[in-house]
C-alpha cells in the first residue's frame, strides 16, 4: 500500500512501526457548534483508511480528540450566558449524532483537552527546561520556533517566508513574531487551571502533542487531518513534540483537500456555509458520506444541491442492487448439488481491482467505480438469467457487502423502514399473493393500496413480488 506523505511530498510504501499494530491520530473538531461539511470530509476519508487497514489485517489504534476549551468555545459561552463546559458537552453529543449518521466507526479513544492538562503541563515544563520555550511575566508561555531546525518542512516553507507572513497582536509580548503559544494566562472570566506559570489554559497545538504521547506513544505511524491544518497546527505539533522527545513524531502525514460550495470557498460571509445536520435533514447522511469518498481524498470537492442529489441517486442504485440480491436469494433455486457457476463472472478480479485502487494512495473514487462495474456485470450476466442459483447470488452478496463495508456505505443508519415495518410489509405481500391465487381481486387491490400508503412500490416478477420504498 502506498500513501502520499505530505512531509516528503511523494507517495511512500506504508510500513508500520510495529506490524500488525498501526497507530493513527486524527485531529478532531473544536466543539462550539455543529460540524460543517468541511469537517465531514476528514471524518469519512480517514474512517475509510482505518477500515481498509483493518480489512488488510492490521490492528488499528485510532485516536481522535475533542478540543473542548478554546477562544471560540469561551466566546460562545459568554454570548449564551453559559459555562464553557456546557457548550462543549452539548456539541460533543451533537457531533456523536452526526458521526453515527455518517457511519463513522467510534475511535479507540476520544480524549479531550481538559482531561489532559497534567500531560500538557509536563511537556511545556520539559520544553522550558530544554531551552525550547520561555515564560513571560504575565504567565504566557511561548515556543521558540527558530530553535527547531526543520520548522516549515511540512508546509514546505522557509523561516524567511514564514516571517514575512507572521502577525503579532498588540497584547502579545513574545520574543519573536513566529513564536507560538503553549500556555495562555487566564483573562478575567475565562476558565483556568493552576500551573507553574500561574492560572491559565493550554494553547491549541500543545493538546494534540500531549494526547498523542499519552494514548499512542512518542512516535506514531499516521497523523492525519484536513489540508487547512498543515500550517500552523501540524507544523507546530511536530516542532514541540520532537523538541520534547528528541525523536520523530509521525512517519506519515496525510491531509485531505478542501471543499468548495458552488465552486466558491465555503464561508459564513458568503452565506454558503452548511452544517452536516442541515444537509442530512434534507437529503440524509449517506449521500454526504458518498460525496466525501467519491473523489480522491487529496482532490478538492465541490458541493452543490445538484451534486448531493446525484450522490443520492448513486446510492439508490447500490441499495436497489442489494435489495435485488436479497430478494433473489429468498426465491432462487437451491444449488447444493451444483458444483460450478454457470456464469462467466470472475468475482476475485473485482476484489483485486478494488484492493489495487485503495492500495494506490486510498483511491476511493476508483474503488467506487469498481463496485458499479460489478453491479453492471452481475445485472447483465446473472440477474437477467431465467435460472438463478443461490450460491452464485450468495457469493456476489458477500463480495458486495465486503466492498461497500470497507467504504462505509450501505449503512443501516440511513435505510428507510425499520425491521418491524418491513415484517409488516412482507406479511401484507403474502396476504396479497394468497388473495390473487384465490382470485380475490378486490382484497388484493385493497392490500396494494394499503402498501401504497406506506410508500411501498410493488413489482411482480417471475420469482414473486418484490418491494421497494418510494
Amino acid at each position: 500500500m502506498k500513501l502520499y506523505n505530505t512531509y516528503s511530498r511523494k507517495k511512500e510504501i506504508f510500513k508500520p512501526l510495529n506490524p500488525p499494530e498501526v497507530l493513527i491520530y486524527a485531529c478532531g473538531p473544536t466543539v462550539y457548534n455543529f460540524i460543517h461539511i468541511g469537517n465531514a470530509r476528514p471524518l469519512c476519508v480517514f474512517d475509510v483508511l482505518r477500515r481498509y487497514l483493518e480489512y488488510k489485517g492490521y490492528k488499528v489504534t485510532y485516536v481522535q480528540n475533542f478540543t473542548d476549551v478554546d477562544d471560540k468555545i469561551i466566546n460562545k459561552a459568554i454570548s449564551n450566558k453559559s459555562d464553557f463546559s456546557a457548550i462543549s458537552e452539548k456539541y460533543i453529543k451533537e457531533y456523536e449524532k452526526d458521526a453515527v449518521g455518517l457511519n463513522i466507526k467510534k475511535a479507540t479513544y476520544h480524549p479531550r483537552a481538559t482531561e489532559n492538562i497534567n500531560e500538557i503541563i509536563k511537556i511545556i515544563s520539559g520544553l522550558i527546561n530544554k531551552g525550547f520555550a520561555y515564560a513571560l511575566d504575565n504567565g504566557d508561555v511561548y515556543f521558540k520556533t527558530r530553535k527547531f531546525e526543520n520548522y516549515g518542512k511540512l508546509s514546505n516553507q522557509t523561516i524567511d517566508e514564514l516571517q514575512s507572513g507572521a502577525r503579532i497582536h498588540i497584547d502579545e509580548a513574545k520574543n519573536d513574531p513566529l513564536d507560538f503559544a503553549l500556555w495562555k494566562a487566564a483573562k478575567p472570566g475565562e476558565p483556568f487551571w493552576e500551573s507553574p506559570w500561574g492560572k491559565g489554559r493550554p494553547g491549541w497545538h500543545i493538546e494534540c502533542s500531549a494526547m498523542v504521547q499519552k494514548y499512542l506513544g512518542k512516535t506514531i505511524d499516521i497523523h492525519c487531518g484536513g489540508q487547512d491544518l498543515i500550517f500552523p497546527h501540524h507544523e507546530n505539533e511536530i516542532a514541540q513534540s520532537e523538541c520534547f522527545t528528541g525523536i520523530k513524531f509521525a512517519n506519515y502525514w496525510i491531509h485531505n483537500g478542501y471543499i468548495n460550495v458552488d465552486s466558491k470557498k465555503m464561508s459564513k460571509s458568503l452565506n454558503n456555509f452548511f452544517t452536516v445536520r442541515e444537509i442530512a435533514q434534507k437529503y440524509g447522511y449517506e449521500p454526504i458520506r458518498y460525496l466525501m469518498i467519491s473523489s480522491h481524498y487529496r482532490s478538492p470537492i465541490n458541493y452543490s444541491e445538484e451534486v448531493i442529489v446525484q450522490c443520492k441517486s448513486a446510492l439508490e442504485r447500490l441499495y436497489t442492487f442489494k435489495e435485488n440480491l436479497e430478494f433473489i436469494l429468498e426465491n432462487s433455486l437451491d444449488c447444493s448439488d451444483k458444483k460450478e457457476s454457470e456464469y462467466n463472472l470472475d468475482l476475485k478480479s473485482y476484489e483485486n481491482k478494488f484492493i489495487e485502487s485503495l492500495d494506490d494512495d486510498l483511491n476511493t473514487a476508483d474503488a467506487v467505480s469498481v463496485i458499479f462495474e460489478l453491479i453492471k456485470d452481475v445485472n447483465s450476466n446473472v440477474l437477467s438469467k431465467s435460472k438463478i442459483y443461490k450460491n452464485d447470488v450468495e457469493n456476489i452478496r458477500k463480495l458486495f457487502n465486503k466492498l461497500t463495508g470497507i467504504l462505509g456505505l450501505i449503512s443501516e443508519n440511513d435505510k428507510a423502514g425499520d425491521t418491524l415495518k418491513e415484517e409488516k410489509i412482507k406479511d401484507l405481500i403474502k396476504k396479497r399473493e394468497q388473495a390473487r391465487k384465490e382470485k380475490n381481486w378486490k382484497l388484493a387491490d385493497e392490500i396494494r393500496d394499503e402498501l401504497k400508503s406506506l410508500n411501498v412500490i410493488l413489482e411482480d416478477t417471475p420469482l414473486g413480488t418484490k418491494f421497494t420504498f418510494k
